[in-house]
């Protein structure tokens, strides 16, 4: 894919969420099922990824409703939860209710105790999350498909199916982003060859049924 047109299609993924209307929601399904068609793990693993954060935000929502600020990310299983909670029970509460959702393999419990961060907070780390990610294309290094990124008051956190040059790469691209306070590391690494294997899926449209895990 060139550079241009996967960039376009990153920063689109992180702009469409903010904005209203059919038309960027038609949109929204066109850049999620291209990025989807590049991801290294298989779309059943994508699907119950999508399944788990959506389960595991509506049953801490309904346990802690709106007294916590938390964001739910599931890759490959593995469930990344950053946010605000206002006391260490309710850190150690969400994530026992999100270690209790199916098909769930493991949590890491990022969450801050302290006060909700505001709306300009928030979208300064969307902000810091574009730029990552606009940089990642630029450095053409690796592909960033491969690298999700999440920024929760400056500190960013990745992750992915990556060999360790790549991951090299997206750290160094991220620690060096204007704005970022701090790099957590959450990428899987895969040998080259796996990389390979999974990459080649992408000419002919099929994945395999499970992907490595650590």
């Amino acid at each position: 894919m060139k550079t241009s047109l996967l960039a376009a299609l990153l920063l689109g993924a992180a702009v469409l969420p903010a904005l209203q209307g059919c038309v960027p929601v038609v949109a929204a399904g066109v850049t999620t099922g291209v990025l989807a068609t590049l991801d290294r793990r298989s779309v059943g693993t994508q699907t119950e990824d999508e399944s788990i954060e959506w389960k595991s935000s509506s049953r801490v929502n309904e346990k802690l409703g709106d007294k916590v600020h938390i964001n739910f990310t599931s890759f490959n299983r593995r469930v990344l939860l950053t946010g605000e909670v206002p006391s260490a029970e309710a850190k150690a509460e969400a994530e026992s209710i999100v270690v209790g959702v199916p098909n769930v393999l493991g949590v890491y419990n990022e969450l801050v105790v302290g006060p909700v961060t505001s709306f300009s907070d928030r979208s300064n780390d969307s902000y810091v999350t574009s730029k990552i990610k606009s940089r990642s294309v630029d450095s053409g290094k690796y592909n960033p498909v491969h690298v999700k990124v999440v920024t929760e008051a400056g500190v960013a956190f990745l992750l992915g199916m990556v060999t360790q040059p790549e991951a090299d790469s997206a750290i160094n691209v991220a620690r060096t982003t204007a704005g970022v306070k701090k790099v957590v590391n959450l990428l899987e690494i895969i040998t080259p060859a796996k990389a390979r294997e999974l990459d080649a899926t992408q000419s002919n449209g099929s994945k395999p049924a499970e992907t490595s895990n650590p």
